[in-house]
């Protein structure tokens, strides 16, 4: 077993890190890929995938705190409790922002693909980020179960866990390394983003497990979100699949 400890204080540091790395990786990735949007269409996408991200983060995170939520709502300290600084988590960051962007669009009449720029971007930044999550301990709530595996780390409470942080970092950087490489193939508009979505969306749905979590049916709500949003992908896929047989057919 590693000791680790709980080192929460460095948690803003790794956030902070993770945004900068972000925005790095995207001045590398439109240099490399160009940019697909005129200047005021790009600022109102972004602006949508902030506010859906900042959305879709704390209801998914308030949703898989539900045994809380409820108990907070019988005792009448539900305000209290949804205007705390935590309760937030990427899978609904992700998703809010992908929902806001596909409005967005619709409302604009955008009809590109516009999220390839920010797979590797989202990728990196969330890697740094979960440094500082594991730097967190037992604070952040992202710790695993506990296991006797010899690499199992203590935060602090004397119990070996899974770190799965460490796990998620590493499988990170190898999907950074494959969008890297995706680079340079011809692919469709916006596949990068969804490889990175539905690789991203696939490790949560299999590592939460791994996370003792408040479960619904066998699965956390991290993890339903998880499934219903890689089940809209392969329906999307399909559906832009059988468009590009017609249209070769005809």
């Amino acid at each position: 077993m590693i000791p680790i400890g709980a080192h929460p204080a460095l948690h803003p540091l790794f956030e902070t890190l993770a945004y900068a790395a972000g925005y790095a990786v995207f001045r590398f990735a439109r240099a490399r890929q160009g940019d697909i949007l005129a200047e005021p269409q790009r600022w109102t996408v972004l602006a949508a995938a902030a506010v859906g991200a900042l959305l879709g983060s704390r209801i998914l995170g308030l949703a898989e705190q539900w045994p809380t939520v409820f108990a907070a709502w019988h005792a009448g300290h539900l305000h209290a409790l949804l205007i705390t600084p935590g309760g937030k988590t990427i899978v609904g960051g992700l998703l809010g922002g992908w929902i806001g962007v596909e409005l967005v669009k619709r409302i604009s009449g955008i009809h590109r693909r516009t999220g390839d720029l920010f797979a590797l971007p989202l990728c990196v930044g969330i890697a740094v980020g979960r440094v500082g999550c594991f730097l967190a301990g037992l604070a952040d709530d992202t710790y695993g179960k506990p296991t006797s595996l010899p690499w199992a780390v203590d935060f602090g409470d004397g119990i070996g866990r899974h770190p799965v942080q460490i796990y998620e970092i590493i499988f990170l950087l190898l999907l950074s390394l494959f969008l890297v490489r995706a680079m340079q193939w011809r692919l469709p508009e916006g596949a990068r983003f969804r490889i990175f979505l539905g690789g991203y969306l696939g490790w949560r749905f299999v590592i939460d497990f791994l996370k003792p979590q408040p479960q619904a049916a066998g699965l956390n709500m991290i993890q339903w979100a998880c499934a219903a949003a890689l089940c809209w992908l392969a329906f999307d896929w399909a559906v832009g699949r059988k468009g590009q047989f017609e249209t070769v057919r005809a």
